[in-house]
């Protein structure tokens, strides 16, 4: 880690922090800020799973008591995941996380309907597993509208309105967004689509991505109007690779996976119980706790805002600050790469994100950001920081400190940070 020498200039914020150089490098402490690319096991999900993995270990499709004991507690959890989102049990259909869900639901759907048409309409901020196969079926003849969402994130109904045709068949748009966090109209796109049917455009679907949203924001599939709507047990405090697709009932789609009678074979594969009972149990406690946990990481998301935007200039937040999730935000740095200010907090203890973690890796700024109609300096310098349950006070404290320190040593480094602070 460099450090500045007495003799360089400092930035005009630096002298706030003159302490904090040595502070940090005397008491380093693990502070997780990326909730929205995964989340700790909570101890009653494991608690709760560890049977399963141990002497409860039956193929929930036997027919012996061994079997038998394993589709109980897969029953239980589809009730306890079908509760979450207001579904009906039989509505729900496990898979191996959100990615496959989606998946299933956009393929199935345009598998089934393309007698009817080859229209599919979705969002330019969509998660990298819609974005992924709307690609892949454009590639294979299929015509695709991506709605704008503007500078605050969030697409027009309007836009929407207008873009619906005599030959659409699916509206896949997500529930919340997962870099910026920004809440979509879901229920009014979901009234827009009754009101087409009313108007005999029968075959119209609407599907939204809610693995961000669902524990964090209240979701009641009948009151929405989706068809299909996806989740993923690992947003919610429960392992990595188990999800679910609700299917509204009636509503017909093509299986993905197949070579097997399970999940009312819409998903062949053995279930893996252990995982299921986890996401069931992480679905009843997300539902019963929501609000507190809420109004946890809201108090402690805008109070590091405001410490953020007190203590460092040349800074913008990105999208709606209003209509979004209350765990998260999205700032972008001036004069800094993302990368660079990620791996500067990481050799500090925080761990943070520049966008989806499905996404990580790549060169090219967020496009994200970039449907906000952000520059690619800002997009490149964006920075997603999402709190947690068991976040603390002393997190953000923590969090804040060697965030002002990463900020100014890259800026020191900049050549485009200094010509900014002599124009000033």
């Amino acid at each position: 880690m460099l450090t500045p020498s007495a003799s360089q200039q400092q930035p005009r914020f630096g002298s706030r922090i003159s302490d904090a150089w040595t502070e940090i490098s005397v008491v380093m402490r693990k502070v997780y800020l990326d909730h929205s690319a995964t989340t700790p096991i909570d101890s009653r999900v494991l608690e709760a799973m560890l049977p399963y993995l141990t002497e409860k270990f039956g193929n929930a499709s036997s027919v012996h008591m061994f079997g038998q004991e394993a589709r109980a507690a897969v029953d239980k959890a589809r009730r306890q995941v079908a509760s979450l989102v207001g579904a009906r049990a039989n509505e729900v259909v496990f898979t191996s996380g959100g990615t496959e869900a989606n998946n299933l639901a956009i393929r199935g759907i345009c598998e089934v309907a393309k007698a009817h048409g080859r229209h599919v309409i979705t969002s330019a901020i969509e998660h990298p597993s819609v974005r992924g196969v709307v690609d892949e079926i454009e590639k294979e003849g299929w015509e695709i509208t991506r709605l704008p969402v503007y500078d605050n994130g969030i697409v027009r109904i309007d836009d929407l309105r207008a873009a619906i045709r005599s030959d659409t068949i699916l509206i896949s748009v997500m529930t919340a967004n997962n870099e910026i966090g920004t809440n979509q109209p879901i229920a009014e796109i979901g009234a827009l689509v009754v009101e087409e049917r009313e108007h005999g455009h029968r075959h119209l679907c609407f599907h939204t991505d809610a693995v961000q949203a669902a524990g964090r924001l209240p979701i009641d599939v009948q009151a929405l109007g989706c068809d299909l709507l996806s989740l993923s047990a690992h947003k919610i405090y429960a392992p990595k690779g188990t999800g679910a697709l609700f299917i509204r009932r009636g509503v017909r789609l093509a299986p993905q996976q197949v070579g097997g009678h399970q999940e009312r074979e819409r998903r062949a594969g053995t279930e893996s119980v252990a995982n299921i009972v986890a996401f069931g149990t992480a679905a009843e406690l997300a539902k019963k706790e929501m609000d507190q946990r809420n109004d946890h990481t809201r108090r402690l998301r805008d109070r590091f805002e405001t410490e953020v935007e007190d203590r460092i200039p040349d800074i913008v937040f990105n999208g709606d600050r209003e209509q979004r999730l209350p765990h998260l935000s999205n700032i972008s740095f001036r004069f800094i790469e993302g990368e660079g200010l990620l791996i500067h907090l990481d050799m500090q203890g925080v761990a943070v994100s520049t966008g989806s973690a499905c996404s990580s890796g790549t060169l090219e700024p967020s496009p994200v950001i970039r449907a906000l109609g952000r520059n690619e300096e800002l997009a490149r310098g964006a920075i997603r920081f999402s709190f947690g349950k068991d976040s603390t006070d002393e997190d953000v404290d923590y969090a804040v400190t060697a965030l002002l320190r990463a900020v100014e040593s890259l800026r020191e480094l900049s050549p485009l940070s200094r010509k900014s602070l002599v124009a000033n």
